[in-house]
């Protein structure tokens, strides 16, 4: 008589889902490392629109210059007087006082103030502080920092003494810096 054998044993079904199981939290880990990666990126973008936005602010109004200098970590409170320019805007503001708008608008943008989630900022930098630095030959540096999402090493570890300055150390800080002349 032969005997035939028809269908899987249970030992053949329990290695085929370890295997799996095994398969899908490799995929799990790498979806985990995209996102990180992905917000990551993101912020760095967010940085670099930043530190462009107020050095378009400070050619806007090149009287005050010198004034823009300072470290920002969203402290600033709202002026008296809104500068805000757009269609059907009739409030004139004087060079000072765009400076102060100039300086708390931006606040509020790396804050997260444009985006919000009921009552909570979500849309800015994690642990944002900026630092501007401006000679009077018209030489700008901006520094962003900000916390990322996992240790690495500390972003300001070589840079100059302002780079360094600007934010707190530790193995998060992420920095970002823009060098320009404003004539």
């Amino acid at each position: 008589m032969k005997n035939q054998q028809k269908g899987l044993s249970l030992i053949e079904v329990m290695v085929s889902l370890v295997i799996l199981v095994v398969g899908l939290i490799g995929i799990f880990n790498l979806h985990i490392i995209a996102k990180r990666g992905s917000f990551e990126s993101f912020q760095q973008t967010q940085a670099t629109y930043l530190a462009n936005d107020i050095i378009n602010r400070m050619k806007l109004n090149r009287s005050q210059l010198l004034l823009y200098r300072g470290t920002y970590a969203g402290l600033l409170s709202k002026p008296g007087k809104s500068c805000d320019v757009g269609v059907g805007a009739t409030v004139i503001c004087s060079n000072a006082e765009t400076r102060t708008w100039d300086l708390y608008q931006w606040e509020q943008l790396f804050g997260g103030a444009s985006e919000l989630q009921g009552t909570k900022s979500v849309g800015g930098l994690d642990g944002a502080t900026a630092c501007v630095d401006v000679k009077a030959t018209g030489e700008v540096l901006v520094v962003m920092t900000w916390r990322g999402v996992r240790s690495v090493s500390d972003g300001a570890s070589n840079k100059s003494d302002f780079v360094k300055g600007c934010g707190t150390a530790n193995d998060r800080r992420r920095t970002y810096s823009l060098s320009t002349v404003i004539i």
